[in-house]
């Protein structure tokens, strides 16, 4: 990959987050039936499969997971919508990136939910990185990270061996 990788998170230590994790939602949304969880294109839907799987197992809430389908690299251009049309009347949603850098992609995410009549929505991250330039903050964070604006977070849980680098 790079010259100078530093392994942040390690695969066991990435899938006690999201256990932790789970468990704070679960905690926030007990009196809920059911959570959407909204994952943003690419390692953002594989966490929120995650936390959805984990969800399920420790409690009785059912979880529903869909993609939030924009260009990361250029969030405002092109459309932002979702991978499957529903009915989010009432939905209880949790909007799940990977990093939250600046915050300006997950406000561009909740796009597609504005003219919903959803119940409420959260944000969860594995990563905050905290360079806060929007006013979006997690509900729910795996792990804060101070790091300079030159440096990168590079987090794969697509394979069997997950990690977080930063370089």
């Amino acid at each position: 990959m790079s010259e100078n990788l530093t392994l942040v998170l390690n695969q066991k230590q990435i899938q006690q987050k999201i256990i932790r994790m789970a468990y704070e939602i679960y905690e926030r949304n007990a009196s809920e039936n059911k959570l959407l969880f909204a994952g943003i294109s690419g390692m953002g839907s594989l966490l929120a499969a995650s936390l959805a799987k984990t969800l399920e197992e420790i409690s009785p809430l059912k979880a529903q997971v869909i993609e939030i389908l924009l260009d990361k690299q250029d969030v405002n251009r092109g459309e932002v919508k979702l991978s499957e049309d529903l009915d989010l009347n009432n939905s209880c949603v949790v909007i799940v990136d990977d990093v939250l850098n600046t915050g300006k992609t997950l406000m561009y995410a909740i796009k597609p939910f504005l003219d919903a009549p959803i119940k409420k929505m959260e944000v969860a991250v594995l990563v905050n990185r905290s360079h806060k330039l929007f006013p979006v903050t997690p509900d729910y964070t795996g792990l804060e990270l101070a790091t300079t604006l030159s440096e990168h977070i590079t987090v794969d849980l697509s394979k069997e061996n997950q990690s977080v680098h930063l370089h």
